[in-house]
């Protein structure tokens, strides 16, 4: 029931092309897609049919992600550059294979998971940035005679500080999650 409000929510997360791939009938499946509202239907999939679309999925947007619930659904989470089983009701091996489980199974929590993960890797990736430039100049100062090994170490320990205190701002709820303006 929740599957309309999550594929709404899906392009203000970032996703530009949402699909449905099921191994149901093309009847049945278009219901489904019609109620949840997604345009782009495959129906009547074998599992490789499915690991072949997200390939080319894939391939046509650079990366793509899979939401699955079932053994059938097994190779392509595999598949796609990210897998996302639903968690509760998922069967074990969807779960494994996953590289991500929501376990309420409720889709509306995978806009927001997204925009966790996006956060996360930008703050990820601003760390190391920081990180390795910092530690960089530190090691020429060092190398030209500026700087001795106690400041090289006062300034790795400062910079460890600084980067879990940059990664602790990730506890704190997003202004689009919250509702507020950016």
């Amino acid at each position: 029931p929740e599957a309309r409000d999550a594929v709404a929510e899906l392009p203000r997360a970032g996703v530009g092309h949402a699909a449905m791939l099921t191994g149901d009938s093309a009847a049945s499946a278009e219901r489904v897609a019609t109620a949840a509202g997604v345009q782009s239907i495959h129906a009547g999939l074998l599992p490789e049919d499915k690991v072949r679309l997200v390939r080319e999925m894939v391939a046509r947007h650079g990366s793509a992600a899979m939401v699955g619930d079932g053994i059938n659904d097994a190779p392509a989470l595999a598949a796609a550059t990210v897998g996302i089983a639903m968690g509760a009701s998922g069967t074990d091996l969807a779960i494994e294979t996953a590289d991500a489980a929501l376990m309420g199974d409720d889709l509306r929590k995978l806009p927001a998971a997204l925009r966790v993960a996006r956060r996360a890797r930008r703050t990820v990736t601003a760390n190391i940035a920081v990180a390795a430039g910092i530690k960089l100049g530190v090691m020429g100062l060092v190398a030209l005679g500026v700087a001795t090994l106690w400041m090289a170490v006062v300034a790795d320990v400062g910079l460890t500080l600084a980067v879990v205190a940059n990664s602790l701002r990730l506890l704190r709820p997003s202004r689009a999650a919250s509702g507020s303006a950016p």
